[in-house]
């Protein structure tokens, strides 16, 4: 069982193992929570470890940030999805880059505040995620009437697919000076974006479903590491498609 907080990760195999790792986290100060702690005692008193409640209440945020750091840039990626009425679905997303402090550019002054990239790419797919339709607009550039010249090349990305073979084909076709390296950028996020959107509508994820007698896995399994068929999390929430290690010979 792993117990983190902070920099502090711990493996805890038994009881005697885990108590002076807990009482050496409570004087640090590093169990910020009594209930943590109270929660934990108790169920070693009883001989019980709940690993599942345990993990949901002593979660891992990042580490403390150092003091007094001064933001300087923000980048925000917003990506929507909207199901239309053609049973069609377009995916939009948005890149933006603003500055706190103004800025001299090649092509003038861009005063704080004001965004250095605001650009927008939508693809229109059908519900086998081939690419329908594409557009793009350039509403904030840092080269006004040079950056936006890229644009129309994204129509190139009609005919693709996004979850077969999509981000060698985006590369090959809008890759570097034959597009934008910020539309390029929102495209390549745009298919694990579509896969959640069509997660439990056009997807089934099958998920709590105890009366599952598809032949098939659920579509999200063995696409990351903590859905492995060979891992803990497959274990616990689809039993029927865990791999269970062979027994010796």
């Amino acid at each position: 069982m792993f117990l983190r907080h902070g920099p502090y990760v711990e493996l805890c195999y038994t009881f005697s193992d885990f108590a002076p790792i807990h009482e050496r986290l409570r004087r640090q100060n590093l169990l910020t929570h009594n209930t943590i702690a109270a929660f934990i005692l108790r169920r070693l008193s009883h001989h019980v470890v709940d690993t599942a409640a345990i993990e949901t209440l002593v979660r891992m945020p990042l580490s403390p940030p150092v003091p007094r750091r001064i933001l300087k840039h923000t980048r925000i990626l917003r990506v929507e999805a909207f199901a239309r009425e053609d049973d069609l679905w377009d995916i939009e997303a948005q890149i933006t880059d603003v500055k706190t402090r103004t800025v001299t550019l090649a092509s003038g002054v861009r005063p704080a505040g004001d965004a250095l990239h605001d650009l927008k790419l939508r693809l229109t797919i059908d519900r086998e995620f081939n690419v329908i339709a594409a557009e793009s607009a350039s509403d904030s550039v840092p080269y006004p009437g040079f950056c936006e010249v890229s644009g129309s090349a994204y129509r190139r990305l009609v005919g693709l697919n996004l979850i077969h073979g999509f981000r060698q084909q985006l590369m090959a076709r809008v890759g570097g000076v034959a597009g934008c390296t910020h539309l390029t950028e929102l495209a390549h996020i745009l298919p694990t974006a579509a896969i959640q959107a069509f997660a439990g509508d056009v997807l089934a994820t099958r998920d709590g479903d105890i009366d599952d007698t598809d032949r098939q896995p659920p579509f999200q399994l063995d696409r990351c590491h903590a859905l492995r068929t060979g891992g803990a999390a497959v274990a616990r929430f689809y039993p029927r498609w865990a791999q269970r290690p062979i027994a010796p010979i």
